[in-house]
């Protein structure tokens, strides 16, 4: 290695250290995008396939299918959320499918209560949020005292926790679906900010189900339902959270190295029970969302959701390791996974299959997720000697 001035120059071959060759520039592009790709590939897959399975009777990419997706991935998608703060903290939640439960079954009580104590029907949707909302939310800062103050493990507490939930729900449903609750509240689960009715005698219609049956009615398709924008509204609050508040960085930091944020001066312990609560909102607002729905409350409709949002997290590149992760991120591996149902159950695929399939690509996200760390840490190392 010679010397020239202030400039050092390196012998023919010999690359400086800690620079990105142009093989690992790739490869650490490719897993950051992969899910992009691959989700932009699945859709065309789909597009050019379930035509051709059908004989061109049914298409996949159309307006009602597309609705259909969003407002299949409304609760997996809300449970994810939380569950991307958490698991960035280096934590996790298996509790959250659970709550949703009890949240559906406490925003159900409540509303019914209200409604037929004589209180209007939207104040009474109103009591029914609370209720939902802030059952879960106790829920999630007793996870995170018990997290926090006792150091019992996340795995453990949150386990223990789920069971706990799911004893509560079914003794405060009596074991059977909660009905009873005004059918008013129907409008809200299922009504849309547009209505579009294609062909002949149709159009768009904004904030208002247009009153028709036969044939128009079979022509008329939903754009935007409430609980989808719902979601949106909360997507949007936790990607200015994550990305753009304190709480995000401390989220990192914590992630990132729990005694390097105690050094810094970061209360750690009081930002791990923040991070449980927020988990077990964002489930009890997709309990809250399903009572509306459905108009009933149901102690077990979060019970299959559980490892969907825990998959979604995976597969939008948040590292189980913690300190890694992006809201966005979340909402492509949500949207795989719907996409991917969906377009499976269009093609005839047996259900079984289907978990074969989300299985797989769960693994692959986590060996891509490995990949990156291992990419990146070679280049540390190279970096610093």
């Amino acid at each position: 290695m010679a010397n020239r001035g202030s400039r050092i120059v390196l012998p023919a071959g010999v690359k400086p250290s800690g620079i990105w060759t142009p093989a690992q520039r790739f490869a650490l592009l490719a897993s950051r995008i992969w899910a992009w790709l691959f989700l932009a590939l699945m859709v065309l897959f789909f597009v050019v396939t379930v035509p051709l399975a059908s004989g061109g009777a049914v298409h996949f990419l159309t307006i009602r299918n597309s609705q259909n997706i969003l407002v299949a991935i409304v609760p997996v998608l809300l449970l994810a959320l939380g569950q991307t703060f958490v698991i960035i903290g280096a934590g996790i939640d298996l509790s959250v499918g659970w709550v949703m439960s009890l949240a559906s079954v406490l925003s159900a009580l409540a509303l019914r209560w209200a409604f037929d104590g004589g209180v209007p029907l939207f104040p009474s949707v109103l009591v029914g949020l609370i209720a939902g909302v802030g059952g879960a939310a106790a829920v999630g800062f007793i996870n995170g005292v018990i997290i926090a103050k006792l150091k019992v493990p996340a795995f453990i507490v949150t386990l223990g926790t789920s069971f706990i939930v799911r004893g509560v729900a079914y003794l405060m449903s009596e074991n059977t679906t909660v009905i009873g609750l005004p059918t008013g509240i129907r409008a809200y689960g299922n009504d849309a900010l547009l209505y579009y009715i294609w062909g002949e005698g149709g159009g768009f219609y904004f904030l208002q189900r247009p009153d028709v049956s036969g044939d128009l009615l079979r022509r008329m398709d939903t754009i935007l339902p409430y609980p989808v924008i719902v979601t949106a509204c909360v997507v949007a609050c936790a990607v200015f959270l994550l990305r753009k508040t304190q709480f995000g960085r401390h989220t990192y930091a914590i992630g990132g190295s729990m005694q390097a944020a105690l050094r810094t001066g970061i209360p750690v312990d009081r930002h791990i029970i923040k991070l449980y609560i927020l988990s077990a909102s964002t489930a009890g607002i997709a309990g809250f969302l399903s009572t509306l729905r459905f108009t009933a409350g149901s102690a077990v409709i979060g019970d299959p959701l559980l490892l969907s949002s825990i998959a979604a997290v995976i597969i939008g590149g948040v590292s189980l390791f913690g300190g890694a992760g992006t809201v966005i991120g979340t909402v492509i591996g949500a949207l795989i996974i719907a996409v991917l149902t969906t377009g499976l159950v269009m093609l005839n695929v047996e259900a079984f299959f289907q978990f074969i399939v989300v299985g797989t690509v769960v693994i692959i996200a986590v060996l891509i997720d490995q990949s990156r760390d291992l990419i990146a840490g070679r280049h540390r190392r190279s970096a610093e000697t």
